[in-house]
């Protein structure tokens, strides 16, 4: 058993996808229509069969009181690895990315949050090794 795909919640789509695959660096996994909506997921380009995060739309009711409250509170709604969280959040602030925290400590992690356009708050970590 491994983990396939998770999903993130997202007011729109298309400017998910230019998100995630622009500033974020993945790359296209899956991006089938679905009549008003799409399929669409991301992946790791250095591991195009690994786990996919699929770029969902809000479009169940509970969601978007969820995902509100959620970015609301500050509380990331997912966390990614980088190898130097230093360097990341450099290099997205470079390209327009608008980060809630910068780098901060925190034991043996080191945490970066950035909006992610389309409703979320995202962390970056860096775990020590």
């Amino acid at each position: 058993m491994k983990l396939q795909t998770v999903s993130i919640f997202v007011d729109d789509q298309q400017r998910a996808l230019e998100f995630y695959t622009g500033p974020l660096g993945f790359a296209v996994a899956a991006d089938v229509p679905l009549g008003e909506h799409r399929w669409l997921t991301v992946v790791d380009p250095r591991q195009p069969e690994g786990t996919q995060l699929s770029l969902e739309p809000k479009a169940h009711p509970a969601v978007p009181p969820f995902t509100s409250a959620l970015a609301a509170d500050g509380i990331p709604y997912l966390v990614l690895g980088v190898d130097d969280v230093a360097v990341e959040h450099a290099r997205l602030e470079a390209a327009g990315v608008v980060f809630t925290q910068p780098p901060v400590a925190m034991g043996p992690v080191i945490t970066a949050v950035l909006d992610d356009t389309v409703g979320n708050l995202v962390q970056l970590a860096q775990f020590a090794g």
